[in-house]
This record gives structure tokens, sequence and C-alpha cells, in this order.
């Protein structure tokens, strides 16, 4: 089990199990958070990642171990926990005849703000998620991606250090993604601490600091995605491209031991290549050495998608 290590988290997950009857849902999961970082939590349907957030945002109860938020314990203190955390679950009720601007207010004084900071609140996250000019909208009647922002909007209206997010993209066309992306980015630039889960992987590779890959219950892997790639595979994929004589690189290729699956694609050759970077580019001075004059030459870098296919295994409980 890989475990991030952190001298001042703000999120922090130890040793923490959730047992529903004979199903261990969540089995001995450890990682932290750090002031200002996005972290991604990634995970088939049913790898236990809402509930280890619903435990974070003391909706459940570990059977063993612990949580904590800021410091405080999601066991021993889930009162202050609460004032200290924003939950944006991946679905939420909407009632109907109550306007925007009334269902933020609901929430600032639910967390106990009074008079001129709650205005001041209310007012800040309606510009923040661009909600101003939906004041006195019914939620009901607001777009899929507009119910999303208002539910951001509710999480944060009471400025909590540290965030939890539960699938918030699901369901946006593009341009709501990619706005909801740069909000999620502001937060962590003002000092957030974000914890957010996705089935779009490549939403969450390009805005999260670190990833953490769960499945069963159990966390398979913890870091970025070059660290995780780092630490699991001992071979990359290589594409040179030749001037000529294509055949004979191949030839020379498989004539050596750290060249494996050597395959022609026209004027190109594929291969999967033992070691890092630093003997890739041992191969590619071999190869110009060798005579063969080289026109491109380059290795596929690994995706969150590969890093997850490579990872998990497709297993559910």
């Amino acid at each position: 089990m890989s475990e991030v290590i952190d001298t001042n988290p703000q999120i922090e997950l130890i040793h923490l199990q959730r047992r529903f009857g004979p199903v261990m849902a969540v089995d001995d999961v450890c990682f932290s958070v750090s002031r200002g970082n996005v972290f991604g939590f990634i995970g088939p349907n049913g790898a236990g990642k809402t509930t280890s957030m619903r435990i974070l945002a003391t909706l459940d109860l570990p059977t063993s171990g612990d949580a904590f938020v800021d410091g405080f314990s999601v066991t021993q203190d889930p009162d202050r926990v609460r004032t200290r955390l924003g939950f944006m679950p991946d679905y939420f009720d909407t009632q109907p005849n109550i306007l925007v601007e009334e269902y933020l207010d609901f929430f600032a004084r639910s967390y106990g703000l009074m008079g001129a900071e709650r205005q001041r609140a209310v007012r800040y996250v309606m510009s923040f998620t661009k909600l101003d000019g939906l004041r006195e909208k019914t939620i009901d009647s607001l777009s899929k991606g507009m119910k999303q922002r208002l539910c951001l909007g509710r999480a944060m209206v009471h400025d909590p250090p540290v965030m939890i997010m539960d699938e918030p993209a699901a369901g946006l066309d593009p341009r709501a993604r990619i706005q909801l992306r740069e909000m999620i980015g502001q937060l962590a630039a003002d000092g957030k601490s974000i914890l957010v889960s996705s089935h779009i992987l490549t939403e969450l590779a390009e805005m999260c600091d670190t990833v953490a890959i769960i499945e069963q219950g159990k966390l398979l892997a913890v870091g970025t995605v070059e660290e995780i790639h780092r630490a699991r595979q001992t071979q990359r994929s290589v594409r040179v491209r030749v001037l000529e004589n294509t055949e004979g690189l191949c030839n020379w290729l498989e004539a050596r031991g750290d060249a494996h699956n050597v395959q022609r694609d026209g004027p190109h050759v594929t291969l999967l290549h033992d070691g890092d970077q630093e003997t890739e580019a041992d191969l590619l001075r071999d190869v110009v050495t060798a005579g063969f004059r080289v026109v491109a030459f380059g290795s596929h870098a690994e995706s969150l998608e590969d890093v997850f296919m490579r990872v998990t295994e497709g297993l559910v409980q």
C-alpha cells in the first residue's frame, strides 16, 4: 500500500476501514492532502471512493481507523470538521420555488453566518460561480451546469479550508467542465485543499497535483501520474522513423536484448524498450551510430487512463 506523508496535511486518512456486513468497502486506506493541492480519487464504481468521502464529510462512521480534516478527527470532533469542510455530493435535491439567492442564504445561515458577513459571503459565492444573473431564478429551472455551480456555491459559502467533491463534472458539457476545472484551480490557488473523484480521467490529469487509485476498497497507488508510472513500468513504448532501411533497423533492434515486440509500421518502427529515459537516450545514440538516418524518435507518455488501466484489474465487490 502506498502512502503520501505530509507534515501538516489538511486532509488525512489513517488506516481507514469501513465494513458493510461481509463487504470491506474501505480497507486500510491511508493518504494525506496538503494545503493548496488538488487530489484526484480514482476507482471503478464500488471501489470505496464515495464511502471514504462520506466518512470525511461526517455522514458515515468508519469501522476502524480515523480521518482528519484541518487537524480535527471526524469521529471525535465532527462538529468542528463540518465548519472546516465543504462537501459537494454527486447529486443534490432541487427544491421547487426556491430562488438561487435564497438557497445560498439558507446555507450561509445554517453555518452560523449573520448580518453583513452572511450577505458578503452570498454575494462572493454568486460572483465566484457566476450565478449573479440567476439570483432570481428558481433552482429547478437551472441547467445541469448551473446546478453544479450552485452545489459548489453551497459547499463553499462558509469559506472552508477543505473541499470534497464527488463526481463534480458528471453530466456536464465540455464548456461547463472547463469552467468547473478553472474554478477548482482558483480554489486551490486560494489555499484550499481539494479531494475530487471523477470518471473523466483526462479532467483529473489536467487539474490534480496527486492522484490515488483505489479498487475493491484497497489503495493501489498514490502519487503523481509520472511517479506511479515510474514505480510500475519497466518498459517504455518507443517509436522511430528513419529515411530508409526500416527492415534493417527492425533486424538490428531484434538482435538487442533490451528491445521487445519490434514492429514495422510504414516508415516507422515501434518497440518496447527496457529502462528509463536515460537508457532510451542511449538507444537513440546507438541507432545513429549504427548508421541509421533517424528523422524522428520519441516515446509514448502514459496518460492517466493508461496508468489506471494498468494498475486496476476491473474488480468489483
